[in-house]
């Protein structure tokens, strides 16, 4: 699939699909759920065997992070599609009466899902889901990046769904080009800034709406009034126990006061060692970076000779293996270049303020983050925290979790995306909410109509203001 006739060719089929009104129908959304469930009841292993082949990702964090992810959204859709198809009623003014009016959900249509490497069965399949609950086709365009679960992607959604409407469009730039070219009702990106506005310019050209889930440096403030062996390993299970770090919700650095730093590093260094080992390198629990690209990137920022000085912890590296150690700095500069994007690894700087207050500043005065961490027991501190920073998403006392709750929407702020979906808000998310009045012939005004007088307005004055007493004086002429 390199050319655009082929993606063109591949668009015509879905949208005569569309046009034929099959995917609109209940019982087809869920037959096509259920089939999504199979894939994860009944392809485990090979799905685990892909992600180890893509990242070394262990299996805990395969079924976890990915498996269950998608089975949990497939049931939760099923359990809740009647409702959500239901048309919400809505309440009408003195203005329409007597009439009855409701927001109809319909299906956008044609929709492409453009998938993320880190996660790569999660984030292609997760979307999908939305489309699918909504009633459209959609295109599905796995990253490259992770060739063994797109291969697996491809030859299950193949085998278990409905391939006039759902396809998998597998390659790298030129296919996933080809399809920008196209005219879509909807594109869902998960990514990179850099792409998110490439496919942002892409989707302008038809007016097509998006939804971009990119990241962010998402930032950690610890407080010294905490659990902090607990704190410690809720963070090292977010960034660490999260894809090595290969994570848009991640913690990306760590604020804290000076005086507390030590006790934060001895706490994070000494759980480290619980769950990896003396030589982390060695663990199996350990994710792999995805590719020697990444790997070199990631060493450049250690070697970096602003920060090459501030390691406390970790650093060692194995290129044959493509793992990195945990590794933990101290007080690097602002214009390090560790500091200059989304780390999305295994790197993890702490930056002490004197005040844990200022931590508050710091945070604002950077781009709004995908996500923003908290960990404290002052009831103050927390509230400013909600109040004042903007980020994608919140969590206190813990990290990622947020992920999990299928009635919060998921989703960037920013330049950490626009969008969202997770539970109905990505049946939303490929929806459009169609408002519906209906009146009967009965009660007809005329008022409304030509020619005006000022009895009439006078009449539509009162009615527009909701002034009972003076809708009876201009009808009865008082």
């Amino acid at each position: 699939m390199t050319t655009e006739m082929d993606a063109e060719a591949a668009v015509k089929e879905l949208r005569a699909t569309f046009s034929s009104g099959k995917t609109r129908a209940l019982e087809w959304r869920v037959s096509q759920l259920k089939a999504l469930l199979k894939i994860t009841e009944h392809h485990e292993e090979e799905i685990v065997q892909a992600l180890r082949s893509d990242l070394n990702k262990p299996e805990f964090e395969a079924f976890v992070h990915e498996i269950s992810a998608v089975s949990a959204a497939c049931k939760f859709a099923l359990k809740e599609l009647h409702r959500w198809t239901k048309p919400e009623k809505v309440k009408t003014s003195i203005t329409t009466f007597p009439s009855k009016a409701e927001i109809v959900s319909e299906p956008l249509g044609v929709v492409l899902v453009i998938s993320a490497w880190n996660y790569p069965f999660l984030l292609a399949l997760d979307p999908v889901v939305g489309a699918i609950a909504a009633g459209n086709v959609v295109v599905l365009k796995p990253s490259e990046i992770a060739p063994a679960t797109s291969s697996v992607l491809a030859k299950l959604l193949g085998e278990y769904m409905d391939t006039s409407a759902v396809k998998v469009i597998e390659g790298a730039v030129p296919e996933t080009t080809a399809l920008l070219e196209q005219k879509w009702d909807k594109i869902f990106y998960t990514g990179n800034g850099k792409v998110g506005r490439i496919v942002l310019a892409a989707a302008a050209k038809h007016l097509t709406p998006v939804v971009l889930e990119l990241g962010g440096k998402c930032p950690a403030v610890v407080d010294t009034n905490i659990e902090l062996k607990v704190a410690a390993r809720r963070i090292i299970s977010g960034k660490w126990g999260c894809n090595s770090g290969q994570t848009c919700v991640s913690p990306d650095y760590i604020l804290t006061t000076k005086e507390y730093a030590p006790k934060l590093i001895n706490a994070l260094t000494c759980e480290l060692e619980k769950f990896y080992g003396k030589d982390p390198l060695q663990s199996n629990d350990l994710s792999a970076i995805v590719n020697s690209n990444h790997f070199d990137r990631l060493a450049r920022l250690i070697d970096d000779e602003k920060v090459s000085d501030k390691i406390v912890y970790g650093g060692q590296r194995d290129k044959s293996n493509l793992k990195i150690a945990p590794t933990i700095m101290l007080d690097v500069p602002a214009d390090s270049l560790i500091m200059s994007d989304e780390i999305f690894g295994p790197l993890l700087p702490i930056l002490t303020v004197n005040k844990i207050e200022d931590s508050i500043s710091e945070i604002n005065a950077k781009a709004r983050p995908l996500a923003a961490y908290v960990f404290t027991n002052d009831k103050k501190l927390k509230e400013e925290f909600i109040k004042n920073v903007s980020a994608g998403g919140m969590l206190v006392n813990d990290t990622t979790l947020h992920l999990t709750v299928s009635g919060l929407p998921f989703g960037g702020v920013g330049e950490s995306g626009m969008g969202s979906y997770h539970g109905k808000f990505s049946f939303d998310a490929f929806s459009h909410k169609k408002a519906v009045l209906q009146r009967s012939f009965a009660g007809d005004l005329s008022a409304r109509y030509p020619p005006y007088t000022s009895k009439k307005l006078k009449l539509l004055k009162a009615l527009l203001k909701g002034d009972i007493i003076g809708i009876f004086r201009a009808l009865f002429g008082w």
